[in-house]
């Protein structure tokens, strides 16, 4: 039992997340002769009579419905599981190759389903690894072509778009199989129960993290100019014909644009960007571009570059104020006054939060921060990010950090001090104080069961076939069908 829940969590993202991406596994649909196990060709022998013999290039190690895996593809998921950094020194061929049989059996299921994964999105996803493993050999394509036996750039995409819409079946494929998937209390309260009590898992350092954050202000001058060269980037486009992407590469500051093909897709169904930034997509018609708007990022204009039905390829112009020092200043000093008045016992943390904090989210929480994987206030020290955790891993109880300078995620300077409070040591699971945590072990014990379930229903269902020396593997699932 220990080591069942120990892994519980690792093995429920192994299953649901498809933690194995294989961009470059063979995606070969089977028409004519599914229980084929070779593929062979012609080459000239290199002997001086000039005649051509049969050689093995690959091999068939299974099918799955209308798919096949080759033998080489195991090794290709080898290769790039550790270049994304995994060890795998532990993990078998047999292992692998189960995995890969997992995935080709949702991606099968998926069609048979019809569920859908639209172009735009797989394309989208295409530029986006590609400009990745281009930054990896320093923009060298032909270096990038060599490093995975393609013959153009055009090949290779074409392969990663196949493996990529298969992944993305898959995935949602299994998200369908989950979705609706719940635990009730009581099924928690069995759960945590049933674990005997010297076998319960042991939970990390907990403490509560509280911030007051003040940012400095963008003078309203620096708006006026910001809008200005914005329009004239809109009027330029509009009235002389300019390139509307030329504007976006040269001046953009949107850092995640590029990887994206220098536009984004919306769907009107599917909410993505900020509130004011769909707005004025939705609004635009084929070839328009929009009035300037102010967002948390900065200030944008967008440009519509094809509507689909609900939907949008738009691009956009960022482009981010300048702070001037003096309001830096102002700002740092501002909440250096607050700390001194909080140290001094005339305002608590949590009223100065109230009152002086630019921080939304938590001000009128007394600046309480939540845990993004727990939901709640508390934050396990093991599990914290790195950047939190060196801004109070020195505090003590209660204790007030010197102010912080930060720069957030919209590119954003800002000026911050924290406090910790309800320290909790190592402790063994409790079910009062831990029960978010044992609920969300359950659920994830609830989820690999409806998993395990529907896949040996459709194991049975489908069409499946495992040849040669994969047929010595021992599998966790009945892929043998003995």
């Amino acid at each position: 039992m220990p080591s069942k829940i120990k892994n519980l969590k690792s093995t429920i993202s192994f299953i649901i997340a498809l933690v194995f991406v294989n961009v470059f596994q063979a995606q070969e649909i089977i028409e004519d002769t599914p229980t084929e196990e070779k593929k062979e060709v012609k080459e000239r022998a290199s002997d001086s009579t000039g005649a051509f013999k049969p050689i093995k290039v690959d091999g068939v190690a299974g099918v799955v419905g209308d798919y096949i895996v080759l033998n080489s593809d195991i090794e290709k998921e080898r290769l790039q599981m550790e270049a994304a950094g995994v060890n795998t020194k532990e993990i078998t061929g047999c292992e692998l190759f189960g995995k890969l049989l997992e995935n080709k059996l949702y991606a099968h299921q998926a069609i048979q389903d019809s569920i859908l994964v639209a172009d735009a999105e797989v394309r989208n996803n295409v530029e986006y690894r590609m400009q990745q493993f281009l930054a990896q050999v320093n923009g060298d394509i032909n270096r990038l072509l060599r490093l995975y036996n393609m013959e153009s750039e055009e090949k290779l995409r074409d392969e990663m778009s196949k493996a990529i819409k298969d992944m993305m079946l898959a995935e949602r494929m299994q998200a369908k199989v989950i979705e609706e998937v719940e635990i009730t209390p009581e099924e928690v309260r069995q759960f945590f129960n049933k674990i005997p009590k010297a076998e319960r898992p042991n939970f990390g350092t907990e403490l509560k993290v509280a911030q007051i954050v003040v940012e400095p202000k963008v003078a309203e001058e620096e708006k006026q100019r910001i809008i200005k060269q914005l329009e004239g980037f809109k009027k330029d486009v509009e009235e002389n014909g300019a390139s509307f992407r030329s504007k976006v590469i040269l001046y953009g500051q949107d850092p995640g644009i590029k990887n994206e093909g220098y536009k984004y897709t919306l769907n009107r169904k599917k909410p993505r960007m900020v509130k004011e930034f769909r707005e004025a997509a939705f609004s635009l018609q084929e070839g328009e571009v929009s009035e300037p708007f102010e967002t948390d990022f900065g200030f944008h204009i967008v440009y519509c570059e094809k509507i689909r039905g609900q939907e949008y390829d738009v691009s956009h112009v960022l482009l981010i104020p300048k702070v001037s020092n003096e309001a830096k200043l102002e700002a740092k000093e501002k909440l250096e006054k607050v700390r001194q008045q909080i140290v001094d016992g005339e305002i608590t943390f949590s009223e100065a939060a109230r009152n002086v904090s630019d921080e939304k989210d938590t001000k009128y929480d007394g600046g309480q921060l939540i845990n993004p994987e727990t939901q709640d206030y508390n934050f396990e020290l093991t599990r914290m990010d790195p950047e939190l955790y060196s801004q109070i891993q020195n505090l003590k109880d209660g204790e007030v950090s010197r102010v912080v300078a930060e720069t957030d995620r919209r590119n954003k300077l800002k000026f911050k001090i924290l406090t910790v409070s309800d320290r909790v040591e190592d402790h063994q699971a409790d079910y009062a104080r831990d029960f978010l945590k044992i609920k969300e072990l359950a659920l994830n014990e609830k989820k690999i069961k409806a998993i395990e379930e529907w896949q040996a229903e459709k194991i049975e269902d489908t069409y499946i076939k495992i040849t040669g020396s994969m047929r010595d593997c021992e599998f966790n699932s009945n892929w043998l069908k003995k």
